[in-house]
């Protein structure tokens, strides 16, 4: 732990820190001082948040959940809220040499100072991250150590969906949308530190416990059977609720943030400014986790995207918006957006773009209609599966007739990029299952020469390795082992050079299956992997979610090392598939989705039944709109955008 000189609460670090960052890689990272960047005096505020993305700043600036709430905190006049990132390990080692604290880049307080710190997961691979900012913020690294002169450290995003593993690191755990809750958690800590802190940090923790959405693990006792599966979840006070449920927001043209967004200083993984068009979806695909837990759909109205679109390029100075969600080309009125903004920027360098597409959402109008301001990227679409048979498993149910003549369509109107997403080790799946893509990647080159009339159309294949998921049909199911994966990724390989002639025009990416491994370990594990966590990151483990600093090995035996004493064992965590009636870490957090269904729609997957989207037919009993008060929010609301009197420069 850094043993940090304590300061004046507030107190800027940067006087010890400037001496420092001309001997790291890439200081700019961490000075702060971005367009947009919010800095409010210390003492004018009751209630104090560090805000930390757990990765590094050129990762974690862009991320639109950590923007917003660092906006809707710094509105309020009694909070402030400050960025804090993973420090690289050249500039830990100079911090902890010169005793100086994890900071904020807003005016480098120390992280230690406020009352909390909400560290929002993406993926479970940032869970050694955690300790290390921790550790380098003088913070006790187990939550039970902590007193209320420390932050209270709070989880969310998606992985907090099951955050058992670092139950032991946390302090809570918010389950859902964030805007609301927020607020709702600041008004409990400042009515404590108002009444002088009442009962300490204990009956702070209980009266956060007492707010819809927030979860906090040190209220629920964990017993275990002697087959080594959870017996039961039990809590440990009759004022908290047995089981926690998320918080949805409804009407987001309520909730139009980030307005003025963030410009990094320094190259980020997205330079583009980024607009919300929808949030939910339910096309019901198995393996995925975002889609099952932010359901319902609730999309933006097109005025609220109109008007998010304007405001942030005035505030930022970008040239390109990204329309994003799970599905955008799924947006009821996505063509008139499309088109509207188009309209409204044209002859400005204003370019649109929408992630991954959906090949039965895909129409070429949509897709001029985006590049018309001269913008004309690739394509990517995300089959998913590699053969009809694995897709129906998946419930992606596009046909392979549907894939080719949509991405030939694309290369006829003047596309020559096109990228095609997939998994491998999905549940049933075969290696002929695999070896499928090699043949539509050859007849999507193929087709696509033919149409337009070129040589030069050029395909890449994109494949990551499936995790099964809490929340998802899938997360009962088996991960394929590493192994698997690679045999499977070798004989892909060979299929697709194996005709040299169209195999020079597709790329192939991939990640060998060892860092999906450790995923699965931490995505369905429960409070005991807290331990391998630990040790982990006692023995180096930073970043890991970057190949350059994960080491397989140093997993693998910490997780032999810690589990075996407790019977368990990384296989049991991963490859293992699970019975309907297993007590699952995550059971009593609930998403809204009944668990009946998921088993159901398991079974459905083993069967090779596609479930239909709830927005176009009938409900289908998932179980979320009745168990949360919620509904699908959706148009057409059949209003437009008007032009600008003055266009965005």
């Amino acid at each position: 732990m850094t043993d940090a000189p304590r300061t004046v609460p507030g107190e800027s670090l940067y006087p010890r820190l400037e001496p420092l960052l001309a001997q790291v890689q890439k200081p700019i990272q961490y000075v702060g001082g971005e367009l947009n960047a919010q800095v409010k005096a210390w003492d004018d505020v009751a209630v104090h948040w560090a805000l930390m993305y757990p990765d590094a700043y050129e990762v974690g600036l862009p991320n639109q959940g950590l923007m917003i709430l660092y906006e809707v905190l710094n509105e309020r006049p009694d909070a402030l809220a400050e960025r804090t990132y993973a420090v690289w390990p050249d500039l830990a080692a100079l911090m902890r040499e010169h005793g100086v604290g994890q900071f904020t880049v807003d005016s480098h307080r120390a992280v230690a100072d406020f009352d909390l710190l909400g560290v929002s997961f993406a993926t479970e691979l940032g869970y050694t991250n955690l300790l290390e900012a921790l550790d380098l913020a003088g913070v006790p690294l187990h939550a039970h150590h902590r007193d209320e002169t420390h932050p209270v450290v709070v989880a969310g995003g998606h992985a907090a969906f099951n955050p058992e593993p670092i139950a032991d690191f946390v302090d809570c755990a918010v389950l859902g949308d964030g805007e609301q809750v927020v607020g709702d958690i600041t008004d409990v800590v400042a009515a404590w530190k108002e009444q002088g802190r009442p009962g300490g940090r204990v009956e702070l923790l209980a009266r956060l416990a007492r707010v819809d959405g927030v979860y906090v693990p040190r209220f629920y006792a964990v017993s275990y059977g002697p087959d080594g599966a959870i017996a039961a979840v039990t809590r440990t006070r009759e004022d908290v609720p047995a089981r926690v449920g998320k918080r949805t927001v409804m009407d987001l043209d309520e909730w139009p943030y980030p307005k003025t967004p963030l410009v990094p200083l320094a190259e980020s993984v997205h330079e583009r400014m980024s607009v919300e068009i929808f949030r939910g979806c339910t096309r019901g695909c198995r393996f995925c986790q975002a889609g099952m837990i932010t359901r319902p759909v609730r999309e933006r109205t097109i005025t609220g995207i109109g008007s998010m679109v304007d405001q942030g390029l005035r505030a930022t100075g970008y040239e390109e918006v990204g329309l994003l969600s799970l599905s955008s080309a799924d947006h009821s009125e996505i063509g008139q957006i499309a088109k509207q903004l188009a309209d409204r920027y044209e002859g400005t360098n204003t370019g649109l773009s929408l992630p991954s597409t959906r090949v039965d959402a895909f129409n070429v109008t949509l897709a001029n209609e985006l590049s018309r301001n001269g913008r004309r990227s690739g394509l990517t679409f995300a089959p998913e599966g590699g053969s009809e048979r694995i897709r129906r498993v998946i419930n992606k149910t596009v046909s392979k007739d549907d894939l080719v003549r949509t991405v030939t369509t694309a290369y006829a109107n003047g596309w020559q990029q096109v990228k095609l997403y997939f998994m491998c080790g999905l549940p049933t799946e075969t290696d002929e299952d695999v070896l499928e893509i090699a043949e539509l990647a050859v007849e999507v080159i193929r087709a696509g020469r033919e149409a337009s009339g070129r040589k030069d159309v050029r395909c890449t294949v994109s494949i990551g390795g499936f995790v099964p998921k809490p929340h998802t049909p899938f997360q009962w199911a088996g991960q394929a082992g590493a192994e698997t994966i690679d045999s499977r990724l070798r004989l892909l390989r060979q299929a697709i050079n194996a005709d040299r002639r169209v195999g020079r025009s597709i790329g192939l990416r991939y990640h060998d299956g060892k860092p999906g491994i450790v995923e699965g370990l931490l995505s369905r594990g429960d409070r005991r992997v807290g331990r391998v966590i630990e040790r982990v990151w006692r023995e180096g483990g930073r970043f890991d979610g970057w190949s350059e600093h994960f080491s397989f090995e140093r997993w693998t035996a910490a997780a032999a090392a810690e589990l075996a004493p407790l019977g368990v064992d990384l296989d049991w965590y991963t490859i293992r598939e699970r019975g309907q009636d297993e007590v699952l870490p995550w059971d009593h957090l609930d998403s809204g989705l009944d668990k009946e269904w998921l088993w159901d729609d398991w079974q459905e997957a083993l069967s090779e039944e596609e479930v239909a989207d709830c927005r176009w037919t009938p409900c289908y009993d998932c179980g979320v709109c009745p168990t949360n008060g919620t509904e699908i929010q959706v148009g057409p609301t059949g209003r437009s955008l008007l032009p600008l009197t003055v266009v965005g420069r």
